[in-house]
């Protein structure tokens, strides 16, 4: 079973995923795009997930995990890695730090009452010491996810597109293109979700129509609309 809940790390989000209950619902062990990076436990282990441009879909012997998910663009200043390298990856944890301190850190959380409050732990005494990222991503981002064209949203933060499109790769792991259509995605799936008519859900998330909504949904989620929402 699902679960999440606003992390003491502003802008993250604390979520686990037990495998004592099977697979609820439609789209279940498939991960959406959503222009985050998420610092992982599994089975004693720590890892990180890089931003997808494609669902990920989870596969193997079911097992607990536990996550910090951080808001789009602020988890490179906590990992010190560009999200770029991290695109589309699941990595060891070990692969990025010293293996001796991610060590240190594997037994602190595998020693908390239960592993997503270890890892909560774990990131916020990381994040007093780490850089902050930069403000003004928050301010691409909210441009982005407002519908605001790549064009306008440079030209409103006084960047040129080349250098928008750098600092994008090294914040968010992709060009602030396929940012806007990840968020896009995203804007869609909750209108959708909430049983707003397909074709009304394209017009108010600037899909040409009901056809574009229809593709871009295959094309990110693999799979049709249809089956994310269950028929509906």
């Amino acid at each position: 079973m699902y679960a999440e809940r606003a992390s003491r790390l502003g802008g993250a989000v604390v979520w686990t995923n037990s495998p004592s209950d099977p697979p609820a619902g439609p789209g279940a062990g498939r991960v959406l795009p959503d222009g985050c990076l998420d610092l992982l436990w599994n089975d004693g282990r720590l890892l990180v997930a890089g931003p997808d441009t494609r669902a990920y879909v989870t596969g193997g012997v079911p097992s607990g995990w536990a996550g910090l998910r951080f808001y789009p663009g602020t988890a490179p200043a906590f990992l010190g890695v560009p999200a770029h390298e991290l695109r589309d990856r699941r990595v060891e944890l070990a692969d990025l730090w010293s293996p001796a301190l991610v060590r240190r850190l594997t037994a602190r959380v595998n020693a908390a009452a239960d592993p997503a409050s270890g890892l909560e732990e774990v990131a916020l005494a990381r994040a007093a010491v780490t850089g902050r990222s930069d403000p003004l991503l928050r301010r691409v981002v909210a441009a982005l996810d407002a519908g605001r064209t790549v064009a306008a949203t440079a030209d409103e933060l006084g960047l040129g597109a080349r250098q928008l499109h750098r600092r994008s790769l090294a914040a968010f792991g992709y060009g602030p293109k396929t940012l806007a259509r990840v968020l896009r995605l995203q804007r869609a799936l909750a209108l959708a979700r909430s049983g707003l008519p397909r074709a009304e859900t394209a017009a108010r998330t600037g899909y040409a129509d009901q056809a574009h909504l229809a593709r871009d949904v295959r094309e990110l989620a693999g799979v049709p609309l249809g089956e994310l929402l269950g028929g509906r």
